[in-house]
């Protein structure tokens, strides 16, 4: 597992945002596997700008994301379709047609079948993803084992609590997704973990201060991928007493 540690997020987001660039100038025709939350917006927007600014071509890219909420529909603005367009499809020269984020509405088994289908298509060769403070990635919440495939999620209520500040109430977080199985995740060529904010800690300490490999705390396994990159700043790093 490489680790930078990133002055700050503004730095932690250029230093995201290089390692997809070389990716997709090497390999214009690559597969990224995306995420949402608040930790990769700040790559994206670099991408965007590098894209209008610099060239950098998603023409040929293609993508699938993580997760989806259950229940929200594509159009809704918490919904992580709006998220991907609002956030990075709408200001970079991607085919849509070529970017998959599982459905949230509809007879759940049926999303999840198709899902499935376009993850087994093809691996991604990288991986971005984010981390919860209870340390979960995408959905894959902690428990006593975790799913291999995608599969539904009931939302632990940390993760609601997490996200209510996206809500105009906690009454109105659902309390399910579908998401990617952590054999999905795992499969990538590369994982990109950007990791900054306070209550993410714990997560943090688990990951960079333990050698635990544990399905209570999900995002310890990018401690057995072949190739895993975290980014987290220098104020978490010091909070937990990373030194590198």
């Amino acid at each position: 597992m490489r680790v930078i540690v990133a002055d700050d997020y503004s730095a932690q987001s250029r230093e995201a945002a290089d390692i997809v660039e070389k990716l997709v100038r090497e390999n214009p025709q690559c597969h990224l596997g995306l995420a949402t939350g608040s930790s990769p917006v700040g790559m994206y927007q670099e991408l965007a700008r590098r894209c209008a600014e610099e060239g950098l071509d998603f023409s040929r890219v293609s993508s699938v994301n993580l997760d989806e909420y259950i229940g929200l529909e594509p159009t809704h603005d918490q919904s992580y379709r709006y998220f991907m367009d609002t956030n990075l499809f709408d200001h970079i020269n991607i085919d849509k047609k070529n970017t998959y984020v599982a459905k949230g509405v509809g007879d759940v088994e049926a999303n999840l079948k198709e899902f499935n289908e376009v993850l087994n298509s093809r691996d991604t060769d990288l991986q971005v993803l984010g981390v919860g403070p209870d340390g979960h990635v995408g959905f894959n919440e902690p428990g006593d084992h975790l799913c291999c495939s995608a599969h539904a999620e009931v939302l632990d209520e940390s993760t609601i609590d997490a996200n209510t500040r996206f809500f105009a109430s906690r009454d109105d977080v659902p309390r399910g997704a579908v998401t990617m199985g952590m054999g999905g995740i795992m499969r990538s060529g590369c994982l990109l973990l950007i990791i900054s904010g306070s209550n993410k800690e714990e997560a943090a300490r688990q990951l960079l201060m333990t050698d635990d490999v544990t399905p209570k705390c999900p995002v310890t396994f990018l401690k057995i991928h072949k190739n895993s990159i975290v980014i987290i700043t220098k104020e978490l790093a010091d909070k937990i007493g990373y030194k590198g």
